[in-house]
């Protein structure tokens, strides 16, 4: 893939026309620019590629103008072929894998590197999973208030998220105006005691059903299935 390649010495390398000369002081200094950012470590030196030829500005093709859009895209590839956690962008254009035509069109994301590309799929998965599991049922409660609406109309669903010996995690959604947010564990069980608190208070007091009393005891089991947990 364009983001990986093995480099050595005398790597074959792929030739390029040379970009017709301009007067445009934009365009040269850009073109000095993209020549330096792959002139970054030592690769251009092993490889033996000609970074005056690779660096040339082949945006201006594109846009036909030096605006600020081309400014910024000659910014980006500058960006993206000098960090050095991203070598392999740089190596790959200095031996022809990718072209300057296609570096001067390729995205962020197309540029990232392997790793950040990991982090961007891993973020991405965890948002879809994170908005299916808020938005599909769950159990209604009113021990949540919502940050956004102070509402209390709420469900929740508890998932198993990471590995088998981390606690579950809990994702709140407010059906009154669809906020939907994580809770720590420690917090659901300090609300739930709560709560259970307030029961035995009631029950003790005005002599609450035997059905709400086997409700605050299997509020008592979660609760202590939590704090296990935690």
């Amino acid at each position: 893939s364009p983001s990986s390649v093995d480099v050595t010495p005398n790597t074959l390398i792929a030739t390029f026309p040379r970009a017709p000369g301009t007067s445009d002081s934009v365009r040269i200094k850009c073109r000095e620019m993209l020549s330096s950012a792959l002139q970054t470590g030592d690769d251009y030196i092993a490889i033996g590629a000609d970074c005056d030829e690779l660096g040339l500005a082949r945006i201006f093709l594109e846009f036909k103008n030096t605006d600020m859009k081309y400014k910024n895209r000659v910014r980006s590839r500058i960006s993206n072929l000098k960090d050095a956690k991203n070598p392999n962008l740089r190596r790959n254009v200095l031996c022809g894998n990718v072209s300057p035509d296609r570096i001067a069109k390729m995205t962020a994301e197309e540029m990232a590197s392997d790793e950040l590309k990991e982090m961007r799929k891993n973020l991405t998965k965890e948002a879809i999973r994170d908005h299916q599991v808020a938005t599909s049922g769950g159990t209604q409660t009113d021990l949540f208030t919502c940050g956004k609406c102070k509402k209390k109309k709420c469900t929740y669903t508890q998932v198993q998220t990471r590995s088998a010996d981390e606690p579950m995690t809990t994702f709140v959604f407010c059906t009154e105006c669809g906020n939907r947010w994580k809770v720590c564990y420690s917090f659901c069980g300090f609300i739930l005691l709560y709560q259970l608190m307030t029961f035995i208070d009631e029950y003790l007091i005005n002599a609450v059903s035997i059905q709400s009393v086997s409700a605050v005891l299997l509020k008592l089991g979660v609760v202590l299935c939590v704090w296990r947990c935690s």
